[in-house]
């Protein structure tokens, strides 16, 4: 068989362990047929087809995120951005400006805001919001997602008021005199999103498109996506147009399983475009509205253990039913107890004999009992994490988990128990750029060389091979696609990433200076066009 395209005189790294590394590879249609040195791939070439010298550049597989809310971020592309935002006075300029471009009674959204880099670190109020934008309910998503700062209009359409009863795996924040302060916590927030609107459809397909070509220029060409029906039917849109360019793994939500029981479904079913993951079940909150389920209280809240959004009669449950269905069980677990309930269900599940050939997840993992580290190799369960967390968290980690952090975002503690990695970035609540990952990863430091010395918890580093491994065979193993994704392997699908430098040898710090100078996806380049 003959390439179509030869890329030559390269820095590959494959990924592959049978053939770590390279300087040329060679694609037929949309697989890799060979990789090797620069003239025994040339020779490969039928007259007249492409070959490509990338001039030394280096060449990694795609990466693959493992954990995205994929539609959320492609519609968070054009709500109010409060990421970063470094001020309470400043996130409300953002929401008075939006307000004063929006019809009055229309719903303002948004989301990322962060009041532990606030002065104070306090709780944002409704009475903030009602001064900026009385005329307008609003509803703004905190930046991990579990919390929700709204004002008295949001209020009120929601019908909370200071009679209304906490839900179950939820809180309705209330100032000293009982009324609704303006935060709502967990499934509180369940009537928010009742009352705003889903997209349409054209809205969904559109926010997935721009989505689509902004992660394809950070070198992403797989995604775990986590999200309800809308998300599933854009994508699926998108493959019928012939326009996917991410190898996407769809999540069942929870409240779906019954009907995905019914209908038959299992994971993997599906194709190399667009196939169905597991079921994504939340066990508890998050650190940053201290929500997240804890063995022991936060440090200076002895009376708060966070909320168990699904307490563990109800967990073991969802993973017999969903087990039995033939469906993986992907689950949100961030505190030390949630992690323990949820391995505890897992563990009873495999005793059991229960779908021992599923690939179980706990997404996030952030803060493990050093006694639960081994359990997720023992037990076969992939810790399905994001690099970026460790060091955005780092501060409000040391805050309310005190020493308990050295055991949080515990990446090489659990690659050295043999566990699983996949590596991903929980996009909207951060970046879904890889290169940020992989330095967060390396180096447990932020961009502004923060908290200097060696890192946040050093001893938890990793290697950029094994961190660019979470990002490309970790998360295809994870996805049920390691035959066909994760490394430039022949047979394998070709998709690989040109970036501007080599980051296995670059000072640690320098990764962010890399850029992504190509994408190729299937054998086509979706962005950079090398070469040309």
């Amino acid at each position: 068989m003959q390439a179509d395209l030869v890329l030559y005189n390269g820095n590959i790294h494959t990924m592959d362990r049978q053939r770590p590394r390279a300087s040329a590879v060679a694609i037929a249609g949309d697989r890799f047929l060979a990789a090797g040195g620069d003239d025994e791939m040339q020779a490969l070439l039928a007259r007249g087809d492409r070959e490509v010298d990338l001039r030394g550049a280096t060449v990694v597989p795609g990466f693959i995120d493992a954990h995205i809310h994929f539609l959320s971020y492609g519609l968070s592309l054009q709500e109010i951005d409060l990421s970063g935002v470094a001020t309470l006075a400043s996130a409300l300029e953002r929401v008075r400006q939006r307000a004063a471009q929006t019809p009055a009674g229309q719903w303002l959204t948004g989301r990322g805001w962060d009041q532990s880099v606030w002065e104070g670190g306090a709780f944002p109020t409704a009475a903030q919001l009602d001064a900026v934008a009385p005329q307008h309910p609003v509803f703004l998503a905190r930046k991990c997602g579990h919390a929700a700062w709204v004002n008295s209009r949001a209020l009120a359409l929601m019908g909370i008021s200071a009679a209304t009863t906490d839900p179950d795996g939820g809180e309705i924040v209330r100032d000293g005199g009982g009324q609704p302060s303006g935060i709502l916590l967990e499934r509180a927030m369940g009537p928010a999103y009742c009352l705003l609107t889903e997209p349409s459809p054209q809205a969904a397909v559109a926010a997935v498109r721009e989505a689509q070509k902004v992660v394809n220029r950070m070198g992403i060409v797989g995604v775990h996506t986590k999200e309800a029906a809308a998300s599933l039917r854009a994508f699926q849109q998108l493959r019928a147009d012939g326009d996917l360019t991410l190898r996407t793994v769809a999540q069942i939500p929870v409240d779906e399983l019954d009907s995905a029981i019914r209908l038959g479904l299992r994971t993997g079913l599906g194709d190399e475009f667009l196939c169905i993951g597991g079921v994504k079940v939340f066990s508890d909150g998050a650190l940053g509205p201290r929500t997240a389920w804890m063995l022991a209280p936060y440090e200076g809240e002895p009376d708060n253990l966070g909320i168990a959004v699904t307490g563990a009669e109800e967990m073991a449950d969802i993973v017999a039913r969903a087990t039995e269905a033939g469906l993986a069980v992907v689950t949100h677990a961030i505190g030390d107890r949630a992690n323990r309930m949820v391995l505890d269900a897992l563990a009873e599940s495999r005793r059991a004999g229960h779908g021992l050939h599923l690939r179980h997840r706990i997404e996030h993992a952030q803060l493990l009992h050093p006694d639960d580290v081994d359990r997720f190799a023992q037990l076969d369960i992939i810790a399905s994490v994001q690099p970026i967390h460790a060091t955005q968290d780092m501060r409000i980690a040391d805050r309310y988990w005190g020493a308990r952090s050295r055991y949080a975002y515990a990446f090489r503690s659990l690659w050295d128990s043999g566990a699983r990695l996949a590596f991903g970035s929980d996009a909207p609540v951060e970046t879904p750029d890889v290169i940020q990952g992989i330095h967060a990863a390396v180096t447990r430091m932020r961009a502004d060389g923060s908290p200097g010395g060696d890192g946040w918890y050093p001893a938890e580093r990793l290697t950029v091979s094994k961190a660019v491994w979470a990002y490309t065979m970790g998360a295809a193993y994870a996805g049920g696609s390691e035959e066909s994704q994760g490394s430039i392997t022949p047979g394998k699908l070709a998709d690989l990433v040109v970036l501007s430098q080599d980051i296995f040898t670059v000072h640690p710090m320098a990764i962010l200076e890399t850029d992504v100078e190509a994408t190729l996806f299937g054998g086509a380049f979706v962005c950079g066009e090398y070469g040309r």
